[in-house]
């Protein structure tokens, strides 16, 4: 299954993510690329930056082919270093500015970075960082203010590619809901093909006004938000957090026409609005909301296309495929959740429990093949070779099933449960249990049960909206009522919050730990 992107599409892009600026700088110099609340970098005025930059970099002894290190939450100093970075062949490895001391030095030991920089223009979490290793703080001509790590003399440079376009372009370390982090290494060529799909799918051009939120440490942010604006000569608004009343004070005053955020920041636009009353927004500019990274469930999609008065758009990827594999067209909106078509210029296929590809409408385990799979896993070979075979299709270890050309995800391979011989998928659980009025958000997982081999019980983990009075027992026979006796969970247990990556997925892994 594949959709043809056309076929000068590849031959067509930029060699590096860098050169995104360059055609922009000259035909629209003045056209405002990247807007923050501490000013404006317009096309000209990024294209210097980015070579003020690398000039800068060079200085502080970045080589080709060096891993260079970013923690980081969206500003322009990111941007810059980031593209400048690359433009030298080095390797920019993104890292959430918010992810915990622990995390952020795995990542550190296990990449080697030739220098380490933190965005210090946007506080606090960078700077706690910054802190923490010794790093120093300097006003950098251009960029404000930026911590530089110590020049770690000790690692090597990765072999730079003949062709830049298999150069990585970012390393982006990933775990999903389990197992320690993988660094996924994404070339140019996966970004910008990706960039570029997203962006004419969208029907982006240089009227557009693209909200930056989703963080660009992640790959949507990265490829579909940062990449694909870019790309087309738009504007982007970066904000390196959520907040719904900047969002909505953004959305009058900048007259945003596409917004891309997670399931989770809409719901917290929609108990913002409820508590203020307002029933709909009107936001004539507004022309694209869609759902990212994370699973979209119906009753948020009803009630926050009855708010804008719009159709809200779902997609669906991985890290290591750049990430977007499929979307839903904004010209033939859904009703439902699917995740729309395969994106133009990828290959899917379902494949059952037997091997073999399962016939339309059947469940099987997503494989993707394409422009957009990952060189790889940095520094882990065999993990690559297990996800990617020899023909380059790459296991996704989701089940999907397709209907009429649109996919819809059933659930993950390796979150399976086995409940009496029968297979139960912890997403249709979930979206039973997310439909109470009263919930917030749910995760299911599978915990074996003693002195029963190969059986499991199904545990969800249930967060309710803030005062809500209702019980387990109350949400059991809501349960019960809409799902199989051995798809019901044997326990609910509340909680005041579930643990969440920074883009809103739940870290079932951490539930895991759990004592029950």
């Amino acid at each position: 299954m594949t959709e043809d992107c056309g076929p000068d599409v590849l031959t067509s892009l930029p060699a590096r993510i860098s050169d995104v600026v360059t055609p922009w700088a000259v035909r629209s110099p003045d056209h405002p690329a990247l807007v923050e609340a501490a000013g404006t970098w317009t096309y000209r005025q990024l294209a210097s930056v980015i070579t003020d930059t690398q000039a800068w970099l060079q200085e502080l002894g970045v080589r080709p082919g060096d891993r260079v290190m970013i923690v980081c939450e969206n500003c322009r100093s990111f941007v810059a270093i980031l593209l400048a970075a690359a433009g030298l062949d080095a390797w920019p490895v993104l890292v959430n500015a918010r992810l915990s001391a622990r995390e952020i030095d795995e990542i550190r030991d296990h990449c080697g970075p030739r220098r380490v920089f933190y965005t210090t223009s946007v506080p606090p979490h960078a700077s706690a960082h910054a802190k923490r290793h010794g790093a120093m703080i300097t006003e950098v001509a251009g960029l404000g203010a930026v911590a530089i790590g110590a020049l770690n003399e000790k690692v090597e440079p990765e072999p730079v590619e003949s062709n830049s376009a298999d150069q990585v372009a970012a390393l982006i370390y990933t775990s999903g809901t389990t197992g320690l982090p993988k660094g996924v290494m994404l070339t140019h060529r996966n970004l910008l093909f990706l960039a570029a799909g997203s962006a004419k799918i969208r029907s982006l051009t240089p009227d557009d006004r693209f909200y930056g939120v989703l963080p660009m440490s992640h790959a949507v942010g990265l490829s579909v938000v940062l990449l694909g604006t870019l790309l087309s000569g738009a504007t982007l608004y970066l904000s390196s957090r959520f907040d719904p009343v900047a969002a909505l004070a953004s959305l009058e005053k900048d007259r945003l026409t596409v917004v891309l955020g997670a399931p989770a920041m809409f719901s917290l636009l929609l108990d913002y609005t409820k508590l203020k009353g307002l029933k709909s927004l009107n936001f004539p500019a507004l022309r694209i909301i869609a759902s990212a990274s994370a699973p979209l469930q119906p009753a948020l999609k009803s009630a926050v296309e009855g708010l804008f008065g719009l159709p809200l758009h779902n997609g669906y990827g991985v890290t290591e495929c750049s990430p977007t594999i499929a979307q839903t067209r904004v010209e033939s909106p859904r009703t439902d959740t699917s995740i729309g078509p395969v994106l133009p210029g990828v290959e899917v296929k379902l494949v059952g429990p037997d091997g073999k590809q399962v016939s339309d409408g059947e469940m099987g385990e997503l494989w993707v093949r394409g422009p957009n799979v990952m060189k790889g896993y940095y520094r882990a070979p065999e993990e690559t070779a297990a996800a990617i075979d020899t023909d380059g299709w790459f296991n996704t270890r989701d089940l999907a099933r397709c209907e009429d050309g649109n996919l819809f995800i059933v659930g993950r391979t390796k979150e399976l449960i086995v409940r009496f011989g029968l297979n139960v998928y912890p997403a249709e659980v979930e979206a039973v249990l997310n439909a109470h009025p009263a919930v917030v958000r749910s995760a299911v997982i599978g915990r074996s049960v003693e002195g029963v081999e190969g059986d499991e019980e199904v545990v969800a983990f249930v967060q309710l909206s803030p005062n809500s009075a209702y019980t387990t027992t109350e949400l059991a026979e809501h349960a019960a009522r809409h799902l199989a006796p051995y798809k019901r969970p044997s326990r609910i247990l509340l909680t005041p919050a579930l643990p969440v990556t920074p883009t809103g997925k739940v870290v079932k892994a951490e539930l895991a730990k759990m004592t029950i």
